[in-house]
This record gives C-alpha cells, structure tokens and sequence, in this order.
C-alpha cells in the first residue's frame, strides 16, 4: 500500500514536471517566435538614439509652377550630453561659436538628456557657423538638416500665403489654414550607444523624412506682380493709409492675384505687430462700397425691368429728397436730363435713389442678399470678414436710398469683385477660391484638385449684357474715362466712399475705388483696387483708382493672350483726358515723309541718311499723343 502510493505521487510529480517542462517550452517559443519583433523594438529602444532630420514643408506654387514659398536647407545644433567628453571645453568652444554666455551654453551641455536640442540658438544656423562647429570635432556634437522656409518674392502675397514659426509650423494664412497638408513627416538617423550614452560600432539606420504635400494655387505670378508694383506705386504716389487688390477670374472664382497695403516680410514676421501680419484686408476689412454698389442696383433693376437704360429719363437737379433728408449728387448743381445710361455713366447719385426706391425694400436687399453680401463668401482663406448690411425691419425711406448708392451698408472687397464678377459673367455666383490643387510631393501629381464651384444664378444672361454695356459706357462715355484701353473693351465702375468714425462721417477722407474688367462682352480678368485715403489729391475713383486698375489690366492683356478688338466704344474725350494714337509704320520712308506721318507725336533721329531703318516704338502700338518716337536713319 505504501509503495503504491509513492508510485502515484511520483506519477503526479512526472506529469507536473512535464506540463512544466512544455509551458516554459511554448513560453520561450512565443518569446523567441511570436513577440521577437515587439520585444527586439523594444530592446532596440533602450540602446538606439535618434539625430533628428527635419522634413521639407510642402511647397507652394503659383498656377505656371513658379514657386511662391519654397525651402532651403539650414543645419542646426544637437548634444548627445553622455558622449562629450570634456563639457567644460565644449560649452566654452559653442558659446564663442554661437555668440552667447557661457553659463546659457553650460545649461545645454549639462542637461540630464539623451539628446539635447540647442535652441534656438542653435537652430537655422549659416553655413559659416555651421562650418565653424565642424571644425571642431568635439564629441557628442552633431548638426543635423533642417529645412527653413524661404518666400523668394518677399513681402509679396505676405498676408494671403502668411508665415511660419521656427518650428516651421504654419502661423497665418495659407501656411496656418493648409498646415497639415504642409507639414511632413521627420526622419531620423537611428545610431547605438550604451546604458551611459556611448556609443556603439553597429550600423546607423537612416529613416528617410517624409515631405508634406505640395499647394498649387490659382494665382497667376506675373499678374500677381503687376499688382505688387502697382499697388506699391500707389503708396509711393498718394501715401495712403491702406491699398487693397484683388484680381479674378470671373467666369470660374479663381483669385489671380491678391495684395494690400501695408504689408510684411514673412521672413521677418517678428518684426512687426500682429494687426499688421494678421490683417489680410482684401478678405477682412468691411467699408463702404460707394458708386461700386450701384453695380447691384443697376442689376437689380434690369431684372426686375423697372428701367430702360436707353429711353428712360431722369432729371438731376443736384439733390433728391427722401422724407426729411436730402440727399446730394457729387456734381453740384446735377446733371440735368440724363437717360438712365447717363445716369450710370455720370454715378449720378439721386438716378440711383430713385431706382432704388422703385425697387422697393424687399426687391433691392432680396438681390443684395443673393450676391453674397452680409455673409462670407467661403473663400478658402482664414480670417474673412462677412460685411453688415441693414437688417429689413430696420430699413425705411431713407436707408433704402442710401444703399442704393453704396451708402449706409458695409462690405468687403471679395464680396465686392465675387458680386460684380456674378453680374458680367451671365449670371452666375461663384465661390471664390485660390487653392487650385494639392500636389503629391515626390512627383508633383494631383491627390485633390479645386474646381469652380457655383453658388446659385441671380440674374439672367440678358441682363448681364445690358450690365456689361452700360459698364462699358461708363469708362468710353463717364466717369472710368481714365481706365479706358484702345483696340479693348473696358469696362468698370468708380467708387468714391466717405469713411465714417465714431458714427460720424469724415470730412476729407474717403476710401476710393475701381472695378474693371475686360472683354467687356466676354469678360476674361476682373480687377478691384481700393485706396484709402489718399493725401495731396483730389480723391476721386476715377482719378486714383481708375488708372491703378488699367495698368494691370494692361499687363494682363499680354499675360493671357487677350486679342485687340476694333468694335468697341470709342471714348468721349474731354479737355483733361490725354488722347492715345496709333503709332504708323514709317520704317523705309524718307526721314521728311516720317515726320510728316508722326505728326501727333515728338520725334528724335539718330544715325546719318536719309532713310528710316527702324522705330520705336514699333508700328501699331498705342501710346499716348506727344510722346517721342525714336528713328534710326541710314543711307
């Protein structure tokens, strides 16, 4: 009995040792088989060490693929403080290189880390500093890529692409609103050491950084720089306290060019206020339109048809009454009898009164409410002001015929193009944008494209051609004289607006505007230029802002390929206006025939004979009469 029963306790014992025995088996094969890779990377963390590569931002280009906001590449300083050797020497060595005390350095040196990024002082370094720790050779110092962002142009398009920090995180504008399509992923340089931070001869591993997504926009470059200079012109000129430009497509909502002024250097955002960088005033600043709105008015009242522009008449006498206010034309004394086309040609400010009043309350803020004013336009741009337009209740007499004149109402300048833009292109209200495409970064391939995105139809294509004519008669016959192109067909409205303070308006100080456009009957380009206050100038749209929008129109004449055109309105000169001609081929003429031919204008030789064997400017060209033509003169 007794020894039967050892027998089965060691039976016991046996299987228990072998369920042991199998248990530690599958054990160390689940640890060597099954969890090798999770307890490798762990194993692997407590003795690797990652140098930081800092991955590119995505770049930003234009809609041609010129580069708006690109990188370059910097290097910066990282300790690994348990391989240097000699922290005394090395702090002193870094403080001279970096131009800061010993002690701030010391603290950098010392500090109880793996891996110590010296900043900023040592961030974004020049190649000469860069150069100059190299030399040095000291252990546990490393410099590692970084990329910096780099605006080439500058100050240009600064408030609409914005800037970043010195992390390289996007803080305003497109860089904030895009900032995680921008930013990549970084990379690193994985290397070995010890349980006190020596380092180990194994193999580095490098892990490539992943670049962010690339930005195409729908700005077109070359206009954008027409507007640049345009706009900086201006302040040169009149030394106004802003400028404001906005150039579109408006058949699609595409934004090709987009400025204001003052402006700011991205690079250098530290050195200006944050009203000053945050500010993009051609989507945040609300003002009163002035004449511009009547553009909506005008709209309004072809569609509802209350008004022939060709047979219809008004008579100005200089001022209107409406219950217990007067309200004045800006020419004293009025127009006198005027179509309604006069009317619109003249920005005769009782004619529009009296549209709106016929109109009534509901009709006019019905379309004002269509056109996208009182609220954003969802432009894909951070910071978008949404303007104040009367609510209906509030709206009596007198508040309707204000706002049919501009007056009374506020709005920003992108809802004053993407209207106007609505109103010349047939119709048809489009979201505004200026993000064309985001861009694989390797090839530059399309991941999302942008398209034009349309809002609602407002008015009929009929009423938009009479639109169209009527604004083209303005700048042949009225007031935008001094936006008119020869050989195209311009079209536009001034805008002359008192700016208000403390509820009151001020005397002397006026926000002054333009809208253009061209083809007139097929409109390719849209621009809008707004200037506030303008010093030693008599301030009128027509005379500030007028001329700012025709040159850029001009240059976008050639930047997209738009054809002359010899079926427009020809301008009704007056006694101010300078007149354009058109230079004639004289090239091959005697030198007395030339002269003959070039009467209008001044005319200098150079060179010995009799013959003409070459001008300047060439034949066909539009300059204005009096200006010189060069001849060189041969036998």
């Amino acid at each position: 009995m007794f020894f039967r029963n050892i027998h089965i306790r060691i039976k016991i014992i046996l299987v228990v040792l072998v369920l042991l025995f199998i248990l530690i088996i599958g054990k160390v094969f689940y640890i060597q088989v099954i969890q090798y890779e999770k307890l490798n990377e762990y194993a692997n963390g407590l003795w690797s060490r990652n140098l930081p590569i800092e991955a590119n931002r995505g770049v930003i280009y234009d809609r041609n693929n010129v580069i708006v906001a690109g990188n370059v590449t910097t290097t910066s300083l990282v300790l690994i403080p348990n391989q240097i050797i000699n922290k005394q020497l090395t702090a002193q060595k870094l403080s001279e290189v970096l131009n800061i005390t010993y002690d701030e350095m010391a603290k950098h040196v010392n500090k109880k880390t793996s891996i110590e990024r010296v900043h900023p002082e040592g961030r974004r370094l020049s190649y000469d500093v860069a150069d100059r720790i190299y030399d040095l050779k000291l252990p546990g110092v490393y410099l590692v890529k970084e990329a910096k962002r780099y605006y080439p142009y500058d100050t240009y398009m600064s408030h609409t692409l914005g800037f970043v920090g010195i992390d390289n995180q996007g803080l305003s504008g497109l860089e904030l609103m895009y900032d995680n399509y921008l930013t990549g992923s970084s990379g690193a340089i994985k290397y070995f050491s010890d349980a006190k931070g020596n380092r180990l001869q194994l193999s580095e591993i490098y892990q490539k950084p992943q670049d962010g997504v690339n930005i195409t926009l729908t700005i077109n470059h070359n206009i954008q720089l027409s507007l640049e200079r345009e706009l900086n012109n201006a302040m040169a000129k009149y030394n106004p306290d802003q400028a404001i430009g906005i150039v579109m497509n408006p058949k699609t909502g595409e934004i090709l060019a987009m400025s204001s002024r003052p402006n700011f250097s991205p690079s250098n955002y530290k050195d200006y206020t944050v009203e000053e960088i945050n500010r993009n005033l051609p989507i945040w600043a609300t003002y009163e339109p002035g004449s511009t709105f009547k553009i909506i008015t005008l709209a309004a009242s072809l569609e509802e048809k209350i008004v022939d522009l060709q047979n219809d008449t008004f008579h100005d006498s200089g001022s209107i009454r409406v219950e217990n206010a007067k309200l004045h034309c800006w020419k004293h004394g009025g127009h006198g009898a005027q179509t309604y086309l006069q009317v619109v040609e003249n920005s005769c400010n009782p004619g529009f009164v009296n549209l709106g009043l016929k109109l009534g309350k509901e009709t006019l803020f019905n379309y004002i409410d269509k056109f996208g004013f009182g609220k954003k336009t969802g432009i894909d741009l951070n910071g978008e002001g949404s303007g104040i337009i009367f609510k209906l209740d509030r709206v009596g007499p007198v508040e309707l015929a204000t706002t049919a004149f501009g007056q009374g109402v506020s709005v920003t300048p992108i809802q004053q193009i993407t209207a106007v833009s609505a109103i010349i292109n047939g119709g048809i209200l489009y979201k505004p944008y200026i993000v064309k495409s985001l861009n694989e970064p390797e090839t530059n391939t399309v991941i999302k494209e942008n398209k034009p995105s349309i809002i609602r139809k407002v008015i009929s294509e009929e009423t938009s051609e009479k639109v169209r004519y009527a604004l083209e008669s303005v700048v042949a016959n009225g007031t935008g004289r001094p936006a008119y192109i020869s050989s195209y067909r311009v079209g536009g409205k001034t805008g002359t607006a008192q700016k208000v303070k403390d509820g009151k308006y001020m005397v002397g100080n006026y926000i002054v505007s333009f809208i253009g456009f061209l083809p007139a009957d097929d409109p390719e380009v849209i621009v809008y230029v707004a200037v506030d206050n303008a010093k030693g100038v008599t301030q009128y749209g027509g005379t500030i802002a007028a001329p700012i929008v025709r040159s850029v129109l001009l240059d976008s004449i050639d930047i997209l390929g738009i054809e002359k055109r010899d079926d427009g309105l020809p301008k009704n000169y007056n006694y101010l206006d300078r007149r354009y001609a058109e230079v004639p081929n004289v090239i091959g003429l005697d030198a007395s025939e030339a002269v003959k031919l070039l009467k209008s204008f001044k005319v200098e030789f150079s060179g010995s004979g009799n013959k003409v064997t070459y001008q300047s400017p060439a034949a066909n060209t539009q300059i204005y009469e009096g200006e010189t033509i060069r001849l060189l003169l041969n036998e």
